[in-house]
């Protein structure tokens, strides 16, 4: 199966479709035709464009990447479109929260 992600015009991820293997271009004529839109291929694995695309994520272009939406406004965006806090989170199996009006880690 071929896992098609449908973006908008901001790259925005509006939708996620499986498309059909049995098909050379796995499913993606019959999206254009059928549905419209600009499709991109996904996959479970994150072997393509780094992470499975999903509703609300974003597609970069320049990187070919789809990435998460930002989880605080402190993080920051790295090369493999992952985002990342100010600090790192510290090691150990504690449980931490980030805490974005602090921009602490903090235990529960």
């Amino acid at each position: 199966m071929a896992h098609w992600a449908e973006i908008d015009k901001n790259n925005q991820v509006i939708r996620v479709v499986v498309g059909d293997n049995n098909e050379a271009d796995e499913g993606y004529s019959w999206l254009i035709e059928n549905l419209g839109g600009t499709w991109i291929k996904t996959s479970y694995n994150g072997r393509i464009r780094k992470h499975y695309a999903g509703i609300g994520y974003r597609y970069d272009p320049d990187r070919d990447a789809f990435y998460p939406p930002q989880p605080f406004p402190s993080w920051t965006l790295d090369a493999d479109c992952n985002w990342q806090p100010p600090i790192p989170r510290p090691d150990g199996d504690a449980f931490y929260t980030w805490n974005e009006s602090t921009q602490e880690w903090e235990t529960p």
